[in-house]
């Protein structure tokens, strides 16, 4: 029997009600037979500088953290080194904690998320894309949509606050090629009815009571709707889309590659078939 006390990995954010990460990491640590577990910190945002400080005393058993709303973008400057497609997005959501306690920052929303866009069978190639959401997974996003080969046609963004979406792609164009991205003032400005593809990037669908922030006149039958909630599995904006017609996927597919991508960071190895199954069937299986 094992008497030492498990390695400590989890998710920092808040909130962190609707998370199915634990489920998915503590399925891998189970296939592994390693001792190791998974959990939910909510932090408050005066907390978090003392959090990451105390990551780095010795004698702190956690491991290893994923990063989610408010803080992917917030974290970077607390990280020891992080990896250039952290620093190009300016944004983490996957923590590295060596045994020397430092702490190093990646990205793995923005393979995560084309890796899930290839599963659905979707090229972003020429195409043009409208994006709801200026935070740190729209960072992401749009890193991954400019910096690698199939490039969309154009992309629109819009936010409610006008000036967030502005300072981002102004912070972003600093470090990467945005000439295709353009911030649109309102949502008709998207021309969402012209799109092939919307992601909503925002929070806005993660309560049963939340409007949804698209016009359904604008939704249509070409398009391919992509929202990155997962739980719930089915948003009002993706209900609402397959009513008219068009392809739609949530977030759980990015959900789980980008968590694949995580435990490789924190295992320093590549996962076998089995575990990842196990971390599939975790994620279906929660989701509700």
């Amino acid at each position: 029997m094992n008497d030492e006390p498990p390695a400590i990995y989890g998710i920092i954010g808040n909130p962190l009600d609707h998370t199915l990460s634990p489920l998915m990491h503590n399925a891998a640590f189970k296939a592994l037979k390693v001792n190791a577990v998974y959990q939910p910190f909510p932090i408050e945002e005066d907390e978090l500088k003392l959090f990451i400080e105390d990551l780095k005393e010795n004698d702190n058993p956690i491991y290893g953290l994923n990063v989610t709303i408010p803080y992917k973008e917030k974290i970077l400057q607390f990280m020891d080194g992080a990896n250039v497609f952290a620093e190009k997005v300016g944004a983490v959501n996957t923590i590295v904690i060596n045994r020397s306690r430092k702490l190093f920052g990646y990205n793995t929303d923005g393979p995560g998320f084309l890796a899930h866009l290839k599963e659905s069978g979707f090229s972003p190639e020429g195409k043009r894309i409208a994006i709801l959401g200026a935070g740190g997974t729209t960072r992401a996003i749009l890193s991954s949509l400019t910096l690698f080969d199939e490039r969309p046609e154009s992309i629109r963004l819009y936010n409610r606050t006008l000036s967030t979406a502005k300072e981002l792609l102004e912070d972003l164009s600093c470090r990467l090629d945005m000439s295709l991205v353009e911030v649109v003032p309102t949502i008709d400005d998207l021309n969402i009815e012209l799109a092939d593809c919307l992601i909503n990037t925002t929070s806005v669908g993660l309560k049963p009571t939340d409007e949804c922030l698209v016009d359904p006149d604008m939704l249509h039958k070409g398009l391919f709707v992509y929202d990155v909630i997962y739980n719930p599995k089915q948003t009002k904006l993706l209900k609402l889309a397959k009513e008219k017609g068009a392809k739609t996927a949530n977030g759980l597919g990015m959900l789980y590659y980008q968590g694949v991508l995580s435990l490789q960071h924190w295992a320093n190895a590549e996962l076998d078939d089995k575990v990842k199954s196990a971390m599939r069937r975790a994620l279906d299986k929660g989701a509700k």
